[in-house]
């Protein structure tokens, strides 16, 4: 880390970016001197300085020559602009380029920075809350160590979880879009408080408990959702009969196809003219 200024540079720091610097600062994991921000707007620039105390650039390509690590937060239609270019593979040779752009696979980011040790990662938006859950997909390149002190970078902002590129656009799917899909379970969960009676701020806090604490014990219990499920579910109660009318709706299938649709168009997102990342 001492032959360069900084410890990471964060390019394109948008809403994921600077939810990963919050939470690198806030966890100790980078002090503020050693931490590198960059942007496209002026206005972008004042404001990340003022509010974090790090440095600012408009300059991707000299944020990228600084720091021993660079994380892309850009969206996979800019990557190839910033990325595929004779400064940047310069600047980024021998170093660590992280990107967290959906759909373009390690190949191509291997073909544009050959000079780099790559990593995939997909993040998810309660990384914002230090909630979320990021997984990582090495290149050949990635030491033990690169990738040990990578997980720690994510893990200032939920948990991580190592997996081969083959796998990342099922990840991209379930974990980066996932959380949409969970907003209009619990909307739909809550509507149904709401007709049948609960004010719509209470129908809404108790359907967001529901789901964090549903959540929180399939991780601290490790039992299969399946137990948990049949743990509520009393003979002849009311459970069993939501549960009924749920299958009804086949609603075990349509979530399962969601997935699988938001894969196939995680696979595109990668091709020039794709198109926009989840969220």
């Amino acid at each position: 880390m001492t032959d360069h200024a900084y410890d990471l540079a964060i390019l394109g720091c948008g809403t994921m970016g600077e939810a990963i610097a919050a939470g690198l600062l806030d966890g100790g994991v980078v002090s503020k001197d050693r931490l590198c921000l960059s942007v496209r707007r002026d206005a972008r620039r004042e404001e990340l300085a003022s509010r974090y105390g790090v440095a600012v650039t408009l300059d991707n390509v000299a944020a990228a020559r600084d720091a021993r690590v660079v994380l892309v937060a850009l969206k996979p239609q800019r990557l190839r602009a910033v990325l595929d270019d004779d400064a940047m593979r310069a600047a980024t040779a021998g170093g660590i380029v992280v990107s967290i752009a959906a759909g373009v696979a390690l190949a191509r980011l291997e073909h544009w920075l050959p000079g780099a040790h790559v990593v995939r990662a997909m993040p998810n938006t309660p990384c914002l809350i230090r909630e979320g859950m990021t997984v990582l997909a090495p290149g050949a390149g990635v030491s033990p160590e690169e990738l040990t002190w990578l997980s720690k970078v994510f893990g200032s902002v939920g948990d991580v979880v190592v997996l081969e590129d083959k796998l990342m656009d099922v990840v991209t799917s379930l974990n980066g879009s996932g959380p949409a899909f969970c907003y209009v379970m619990l909307e739909a969960l809550a509507d149904g408080g709401v007709m049948m009676g609960l004010p719509r701020d209470v129908a809404l806090r108790i359907a967001a408990r529901v789901f964090s604490g549903s959540a929180k014990m399939v991780l601290e219990t490790g039992f299969h959702p399946a137990a948990l499920k049949d743990q509520v579910t009393t003979p002849a109660g009311s459970t069993i009969a939501g549960l009924l009318t749920m299958e009804d709706g086949r609603i075990r299938s349509v979530l399962a196809r969601t997935i699988e649709a938001a894969t196939k168009v995680a696979a595109r997102l990668g091709e020039d003219g794709g198109s926009e990342a989840p969220g």
